[in-house]
């Protein structure tokens, strides 16, 4: 909902507020408001002026040279407009003004003529070009002939208006109204709401002698209200109207259109105006459609209808889908004199099917869907009718014809003020319930602290108890609770371990470089089986398929996270963005039957998927691609900060590339598996090299070191080793690495693979391996024999267990 305070200003007095501070309390009181905008930037110094003369440009074709009174002098302006004519009041920019954009007004020189000043579009006094009138989109703006010489453009344009942009929530939809914004500003400033004239004058003609209602589903059209309006004169709508309508996102149409849009956004209750010569009856009759029937709308569009969706006819043809959109045949032109001017209450549930079925979301149906105000209906009525009277000239024939079966019932709420007190904590006494109730507007009877409370028809959000405690916490003031924790033997607002252990673990990866995403828990049949890490395989005796699905792309409880990964992936590459890293910890869901009868067990699982560059340093020329070593890093980073040690196993993994894929270990159990994704799948996301890590969180979480531990500096000096080995090329430099850690003993903290080597000086099948070892004691100075002796022995212990030769 956009509230422009100019036009708030009719309903509630907010002259000593800033929109800021305004915007403040009532996000503050439940209702956010989500943004600020002024309707233009900011200009200065443009005025109304009058074209005394308009002639044609002595050196130019498409120019002409005008004498404009701006009230204390004339100016000589030169304009291009294809719409400029003498006589004519338009925005002028005087010499010195300052547009949106910081455009500078200055004195210049056009093909050899002096002009001073510039006569303005509404474009370039900043108004967004879809809200400009037609009449004026290639143009200058043209103001009424009753506008003053003189007076401040900006201020008769609104451009010096501010606009609240309220987030609203789908039980809040009295708030879809100005005068529904007016009661709540009132409440919270603790204001009067000024609310409009709505009695129009009427002649003795009766309404009743030109038309007849007939309603034949009353359950969905429990009040139908017809206005006649004669000798109506279509024309432009007041400039005052026009503004207003801007303000809230509408554009100008003409003058019945528009008051129908503005009683529309002012009561929150949507109006349709019929031509009455065009709807070629004496009857309105409201019923549902047939099966099959089709009507053509006011988009020119043919819909077929069925018996859900309800309809205005003329006892014929259909009108109207009612709440939703007119039809082509009974519209209103410029022919019009005859208006025939509905307000009725539609249900909900009708206008949504009707609204979703064909696609046709608008303010109307918004409203209608959400509920509106049964006590609004006739005073909207009313209101658009004494418009018309006043701005399209018409007459406004007496009575209503009306089908009213509508409550308009108000609800009672019961509340006392010790309950409300118990359940705040607060200490609020029976005097500031009564004055907040008052600030709301609420009817009420009060007996000591029990309150009843008549509900106004405006707030159907309201029906039991804790609806009105809500009311009465906002209006006092959230910020007025007291802080209080809860009493006991417990800690309140701690972690669990998990839950900061998954705290640790998200911010790990975050500073690894990682994003993190949340995906569906359901995937398609066709991807369920995808990317199943093998101890899940194992147990998963068959996937779980939903028995009514929202969509076949959502259709099946995933056993992997990672396809949903790696589709995120594929949606943000399509957009340009090459180099993504993503991490989830979610949920897989796991049976153990063919037929599922049971719930399915929910098991923890950590991922992540990486693709493009790791690392682009452009100045250094420096680029370094995602690859199966970046991935193991951070797993082994991972590790590292959990005091886990884990242990890798090169596997074969249904769609993960089979030369680039390991299995992760603790001790004999596996808990996942890390790798490239196999080029076939890659090329069905359409995507480039994709390194993915799938774990087990649970494990994890089990296998962790709780126990805070911590390793002194070292105050002794290090010593530094290296050695190459001749192997086999099948053997792994893992198990090498484990053999030289256990060999080499307590005094080796450190061992590290630099380089592997094959060509030539090796013999074939045969490569090098070259590995640093740390030597250190953090107690004493190590002596060369004692490394020497260490180093011999892991000489022994390579060549025995694996064949190693030292690299001569």
């Amino acid at each position: 909902m956009f509230v422009s305070l100019n036009w708030l200003k009719n309903y509630v007095d907010i002259d000593d507020i800033t929109p800021e501070a305004l915007a403040e309390k009532i996000t503050k009181s439940g209702i956010e408001v989500e943004g600020i905008e002024y309707i233009a930037a900011k200009s200065s110094n443009v005025v109304v002026g009058h074209v005394n003369t308009c002639e044609q440009h002595p050196n130019a074709d498409k120019l002409n040279l005008c004498q404009v009174d701006v009230g204390e002098e004339v100016l000589q302006i030169i304009c291009g407009a294809p719409n400029i004519a003498q006589g004519q009041k338009v925005a002028v920019a005087k010499p010195g003004a300052v547009l949106p954009g910081n455009f500078k007004i200055k004195k210049a020189k056009l093909r050899g003529v002096e002009s001073n000043g510039m006569i303005c579009s509404l474009q370039e006094l900043g108004i967004e070009e879809k809200f400009v009138p037609k009449e004026f989109a290639e143009g200058i703006f043209v103001f009424p002939a009753d506008a003053e010489v003189g007076a401040d453009a900006l201020q008769l344009l609104n451009l010096d208006d501010a606009i609240l942009e309220l987030g609203l929530t789908p039980n809040r939809s009295d708030a879809l109204s100005m005068l529904g914004v007016a009661y709540e500003v009132a409440a919270i400033l603790d204001k009067e709401v000024i609310l409009p004239e709505e009695e129009p004058d009427t002649v003795t003609e009766q309404a009743a002698d030109y038309i007849k209602v007939n309603v034949e589903a009353p359950e969905l059209n429990p009040y139908y209200g017809a206005f006649v309006i004669k000798d109506v004169k279509i024309g432009p709508s007041p400039l005052w109207m026009r503004n207003a309508l801007m303000a809230a996102g509408i554009r100008p149409i003409n003058n019945v259109v528009d008051i129908t849009n503005y009683v529309l956004l002012e009561y929150g209750q949507p109006l349709h105006a019929f031509d009455y010569d065009q709807f070629s009856s004496k009857e309105i009759v409201v019923r549902r459609a047939n099966q099959g029937e089709t009507m053509v709308t006011l988009d020119d569009q043919e819909r077929t209808l069925t018996n859900e969706h309800l309809l205005i006819t003329n006892g014929k043809e259909a009108t109207a889908l009612a709440g939703v959109m007119g039809g082509a045949d009974s519209e209103v032109s410029d022919q019009t004199t005859t208006v025939l001017l509905e307000a009725a209450y539609f249900d909900s549930k009708a206008v949504r099917t009707a609204s979703k079925d064909h696609g046709l979301r608008s303010e109307a149906s918004t409203r209608f869907e959400k509920g509106v105000d049964p006590d609004r209906v006739l005073r909207a009525g009313k209101r658009a009718s004494l418009l018309l009277s006043k701005y399209a000239n018409g007459k406004v024939l007496d009575g209503v014809v009306a089908f009213d079966e509508l409550d308009k019932t108000e609800k009672v709420v019961e509340i006392k003020t010790s309950t409300i007190n118990d359940r705040l904590g607060t200490e609020i006494a029976d005097q500031e319930i009564a004055d907040i109730l008052r600030k709301l507007n609420f009817t009420f009877e009060q007996n000591g602290e029990l309150f009843t409370v008549k509900v106004p028809t405006r707030r159907q959000d309201i029906t039991i108890f804790e609806d009105m405690l809500e009311e009465v916490a906002r209006i006092y003031g959230y910020d007025n609770l007291p802080f209080t924790l809860p009493q006991g033997e417990s800690q309140a607002g701690g972690l669990t371990e998990v839950q900061q252990l998954k705290r640790d673990v998200k911010h790990y990866l975050q500073g690894a470089g990682l994003m993190e995403t949340i995906t569906y828990s359901l995937t398609s049949k066709d991807r369920v089986e995808l990317l199943v890490s093998p101890e899940i395989k194992a147990q998963a005796v068959s996937s779980v398929a939903l028995a009514m699905p929202m969509s076949e792309e959502h259709s099946t409880l995933r056993l992997s996270i990672l396809p949903e990964l790696l589709d995120s992936m594929a949606y943000n590459s399509a957009r340009k963005e090459q180099n993504v890293a993503y991490y989830e910890i979610g949920t897989v869901f796991v049976t153990d039957e063919e037929k599922v009868t049971k719930q399915p067990k929910e098991m923890h699982r950590l991922v992540g998927a990486l693709t493009g560059a790791w690392v682009t340093h452009p100045w250094q020329q420096e680029k370094k691609a995602v690859d199966f070593y970046v991935v193991k890093g951070i797993v082994e980073g991972l590790f590292d900060k959990l005091a886990i040690t884990a242990s890798y196993k090169q596997v074969k993994i249904d769609d993960m590339h089979p030369g680039r894929t390991a299995q992760v270990l603790i001790g004999e159990k596996p808990i996942g598996f890390i790798g490239q994704v196999h080029p076939a799948v890659q090329n069905q996301f359409d995507l480039k090299d994709t390194y993915v890590f799938d774990l087990d969180f649970e494990a994890l979480v089990e296998a962790r070191q709780s126990e805070p531990s911590f390793a002194k500096i070292p105050r002794f000096p290090s010593v530094s080793r290296d050695i190459a080995l001749v192997v086999e090329e099948n053997l792994l430099a893992g198990d090498i690495q484990q053999t030289i850690e256990q060999a080499g003993g307590a005094l080796v903290k450190k061992v590290e693979v630099f380089d592997v080597y094959q060509g030539e000086h090796l013999e074939q099948g045969k490569k090098s391996l070259a590995f640093n070892l740390l030597y250190l004691d953090p107690e004493r100075t190590l002596t060369d024999e004692e490394v020497e002796q260490s180093y011999q022995s892991i000489l022994e212990a390579v060549k025995e267990a694996h064949g190693a030769e030292l690299r001569g």
